[in-house]
């Protein structure tokens, strides 16, 4: 996207996000589900298709234009990301990469225009360890037979397609060669979708079980070559990870701005709190940490746009971004002080949203190991 288009676009999501998303929040809260006429709106926005190229009815954003939106997008509540995310990172980052050209045809019109999906990879015995995936696809006459369940699956209530991770060999192979990724239309005979989890916090965002029993895929289901399907994944959950890292910026940045208001408006021993050097340190530390995260998300989304490999500046960016809007959500209840233990009051809400961002698309601590056996291998291969 031509950045001066770029420019402006940011301009009307941020108006958007404060005079109509952010409103509509305690409804959202009350309802557990975004309003159909928001989602409409959304969709009309183009936010579902972002990082659709062009040809195919997306806005053909770059990497650091997509994530600079959900950051922006972000300031509001989570759902409204969480409903995009999938769309717009991981399954359009597959597609792109491993999809024939009547498989873009297919879907990524469909996908920008706001047809929802689903990633399914974690499963009741395993998330980030492959081997013991046991979703299975099976060869049958010119198509495949699935059978498994998928567990914490976004979005899955009201998905239209899913890319499902299944394993086609029985043994676990070098590189993870045993996983295959298939394009799973979720209305195929066989496919039950479990009841909506209930969560700590992000309303409106759902997820819930994919149960797949002999589900008949024809040929083309298959996305990309039989056996790199784990490869594929974890490229796509690069996008993933600083999607969920610019997340994590942009709510912590909305936690930050509603302490400072109410550091501002809550008076102690005749004056605001906001004048108390202890409570200054506070806001000073979170205004640093958000702009450290928001420079580490602009540097890997440079270096991604560039061609590189960001594997582990992504981890890296994620871990460090998910982890401050801990931090800072955590001293935004004590800036509030007993009101920040309220759920009358936002910074209650901000402390539960917050704490599934150093879960998903990698907890911390498998992205810290990930990071230094990059840094080991690295290292071993120069010596």
């Amino acid at each position: 996207m031509d950045n001066d288009v770029f420019d402006q676009f940011i301009e009307q999501l941020q108006r958007y996000v404060r005079e109509r998303l952010i409103p509509a929040e305690k409804a959202i809260i009350e309802a557990d589900a975004i309003p159909d006429d928001i989602l409409a709106e959304m969709r009309d926005m183009g936010l579902f298709g972002l990082t659709m190229p062009e040809e195919y009815g997306g806005a053909g954003m770059n990497i650091a234009q997509y994530v600079r939106t959900i950051r922006e997008l972000s300031y509001a509540m989570p759902c409204y990301r969480s409903i995009t995310s999938i769309n717009i990172g991981m399954v359009c980052s597959a597609l792109k990469r491993g999809g024939t050209d009547a498989q873009k045809a297919e879907w990524l019109p469909r996908l920008a225009a706001g047809e929802i999906a689903s990633f399914g990879l974690t499963e009741p015995g395993s998330g980030s360890d492959s081997a013991a995936m046991q979703t299975s696809a099976v060869k049958s006459g010119n198509g495949w037979v699935l059978n498994g369940t998928k567990r914490y699956i976004t979005n899955a209530p009201f998905a239209n397609v899913a890319l499902i991770m299944a394993r086609t060999n029985k043994e676990a192979l070098p590189k993870n060669a045993h996983v295959s990724a298939f394009i799973v239309p979720m209305d195929t005979p066989g496919i039950t979708v479990g009841k909506s989890d209930k969560k700590m916090g992000q309303a409106g965002s759902h997820i819930a079980d994919i149960i797949m029993e002999d589900v008949k895929l024809p040929a083309d289901a298959l996305l990309g070559a039989e056996g790199g399907g784990f490869v594929m994944a974890m490229q796509s959950l690069d996008n993933g990870r600083l999607s969920v890292g610019a997340a994590a910026a942009g709510y912590a940045r909305r936690a930050l701005d509603s302490a400072l208001r109410y550091a501002n408006e809550r008076k102690a021993f005749g004056e605001p709190i906001a004048n108390f050097q202890l409570i200054q340190q506070m806001l000073a530390e979170s205004e640093i940490e958000i702009y450290a995260a928001e420079c580490m998300l602009e540097d890997a989304c440079r270096r991604a746009d560039a061609g590189e490999n960001v594997l582990r500046k992504a981890a890296a960016a994620k871990v460090f971004a998910t982890e401050m809007c801990g931090r800072v959500v955590d001293r935004v209840v004590q800036i509030y002080g007993g009101a920040g233990y309220l759920a009358e009051y936002d910074a209650e809400r901000f402390f539960r949203d917050a704490r599934i961002y150093r879960i998903y698309e990698g907890t911390t601590q498998i992205l810290q190991l990930q990071i230094a056996k990059h840094m080991l291998r690295e290292w071993a291969a120069q010596a």
